[in-house]
């Protein structure tokens, strides 16, 4: 690496031309699109809430349907915005190249690396707004706070697009990311209390989740489902921030050093 590898992002308004793009060829799969990433979270709501929750007492003062639909709407953008983030980044980048193409206009890597972040976090924004309509019609929250999940939905998207984008810019083929949904997205899934409190778990593993960032996004998701300010809401608001503007840094740098090879 040399010290232009490390230099401050240079941002600029030509991102969204780029954003733009994204949108016009998405649209031509969105029926598709917005259907797989909404069946996967509402099955596991209705199989487990279901299913689990006439068996269990409540949680945290809801019912265990409700408890779960929390965790769902953040594990599923989550997902959505890792997906986009490692496998239509990664084709955008190296099999399709069309970054390539996209560097040869008057716009720069930095430009290039943000529209990918929001864009992705702008497929998490709708995934998380589809399930959020989906625990609205089956009633299970009728507070007009968890409408503040829509914005808490796309600021995890930006946090985990910036994660995801950092194993894309090391990736040396579409196989690589097995390894990143193994050892980082399903710990996360079953540490950060999606589908149970953490308080549940041994000590040492909640210092663990703590860190993590998507229990920082579920107890920020729980308290507004229920119609309540979440404790803390600036602590778990700056951690997921700087998840984003950290993991943004680390990802450029890396795409800074693969491109310039």
């Amino acid at each position: 690496m040399n010290n232009r590898d490390f230099a401050l992002p240079k941002l600029s308004l030509r991102f969204f031309p780029i954003w733009q793009r994204h949108w016009l060829v998405w649209k031509k799969i969105a029926a598709p699109s917005i259907l797989g990433h909404l069946a996967d979270p509402v099955i596991y709501m209705l199989g487990l809430g279901y299913g689990l929750g006439s068996l269990l007492p409540t949680m945290g003062g809801m019912s265990y349907m409700a408890f779960l639909a929390a965790g769902t709407v953040c594990y599923s953008t989550m997902n959505s915005a890792s997906f986009e983030a490692l496998y239509s980044g990664f084709a955008r980048m190296h099999e399709q190249r069309t970054w390539e193409a996209i560097l040869n206009t008057p716009v720069s890597l930095d430009d290039v690396v943000l529209s990918e972040i929001l864009w992705a976090a702008t497929k998490s924004l709708m995934s998380g707004a589809a399930v959020l309509a989906v625990i609205w019609v089956l009633g299970l929250s009728h507070s007009l706070m968890s409408l503040w999940m829509i914005p808490l939905a796309l600021l995890i998207g930006l946090a985990f697009a910036s994660l995801g984008l950092i194993m894309t810019a090391l990736a040396p083929a579409y196989d690589f990311f097995m390894y990143y949904f193994t050892l980082v997205i399903t710990p996360m899934m079953l540490l950060c209390g999606v589908f149970f409190p953490v308080t549940q778990l041994p000590e040492s593993m909640q210092v663990i989740a703590g860190v993590l960032p998507l229990t920082h996004a579920i107890d920020l998701a729980r308290p507004l489902m229920g119609g309540t300010i979440p404790p803390q809401a600036l602590l778990h608001i700056g951690v997921l921030l700087a998840y984003t503007l950290i993991a943004f840094y680390v990802s450029l740098v890396l795409f800074r050093r693969r491109l310039s090879r």
